[in-house]
């Protein structure tokens, strides 16, 4: 199974809700780099099998919480075997881990005969994360409150992406506490992206790009700014930071062109990948 990783077009804070999450508006995007998962019936009990430096093979991870939030909420009994091949950058601003953990809640629910809905699976969902919701449906979307409230847009054409992914550590819960600490600046257009995407208008999407959390990553991780400055340089039609950071991605009009606009880029700038748009969040194999 792949779990394919997303970018935020938009991303804004609207406010707080009463639990304390922030309330959330942002179009989401599918991307062709995924994450592989393969998925074997055990008689009972967890095995994960990673492979992968930094991620860990336990409770930690959103793939073993999401297949004991399944038995747990369905009383199943069975197990499995889960080995997660990792192709997406961890804890960059992609939803890798959202996106393996909206693939196991699938692939379980198939594998263990759980018969659970869609609507059931998507509330499992946003127990593990704002993201996963989005990760579960996939393609173009307008997300949300938590990220769960979720209003499918036109898929967009497959644009190609260059993903720039430095070489750093960002803590996501930090950069809620600075933004909560500064006074917001770049907000986008949210409104303008929605017309942008309906035209399918390459352009129009790139003028409409924007990221709230943006100059909040980027005082901490200069890094940020220097990689914007580079793709925007190597020709790039539109660049902006996925998340909170602290990959940035350039959008093309093709795969081919994204290719050419990575080839001019210095490797030292951190981890280069070249992908693009896609309609769908995880494929089954």
């Amino acid at each position: 199974m792949q779990a394919r990783a997303k970018i935020n077009l938009t991303l804004d804070i609207t406010g707080l809700l009463p639990d304390g999450y922030h309330e959330l508006e942002t179009v989401m995007q599918s991307i062709a780099l995924a994450d592989r998962l393969v998925f074997a019936p055990l008689p009972g009990g967890i095995e994960l099998e990673t492979g992968a430096s930094g991620v860990p093979a336990g409770p930690e991870n959103l793939v073993w919480r999401a297949a004991e939030l399944l038995r747990k909420q369905t009383g199943c009994r069975r197990g499995v075997r889960i080995h997660l091949f990792k192709n997406i950058p961890v804890a960059a601003g992609l939803g890798g881990g959202s996106a393996d953990a909206a693939a196991t809640l699938l692939a379980l629910n198939r594998l263990w005969s759980l018969d659970l809905s869609r609507e059931e699976l998507a509330r499992l969902a946003l127990q593990l994360g704002a993201d996963v919701p989005f990760c579960l449906a996939g393609g173009t979307a307008l997300a949300r409150g938590k990220g769960e409230l979720l209003t499918p847009l036109p898929p967009l054409p497959p644009w190609g992406v260059v993903l720039v992914t430095p070489d750093v550590a960002v803590s996501t819960a930090r950069i809620y506490k600075e933004y909560d600490r500064l006074l917001p600046v770049g907000r986008p257009d949210t409104q303008a992206m929605l017309r942008a995407v309906d035209r399918r208008d390459l352009a129009a999407v790139c003028a409409s790009l924007g990221n709230v959390l943006e100059p909040v990553t980027a005082s901490l991780v200069p890094e940020v700014r220097r990689v914007k400055g580079a793709l925007q340089e190597a020709g790039a039609a539109g660049v902006e930071m996925s998340g909170s950071g602290p990959t940035v991605f350039g959008l093309c009009s093709g795969e081919e062109e994204a290719r050419r606009v990575a080839g001019r880029l210095d490797p030292r700038l951190g981890r280069i990948i070249c992908t693009r748009l896609c309609a769908g969040a995880i494929h089954l194999q």
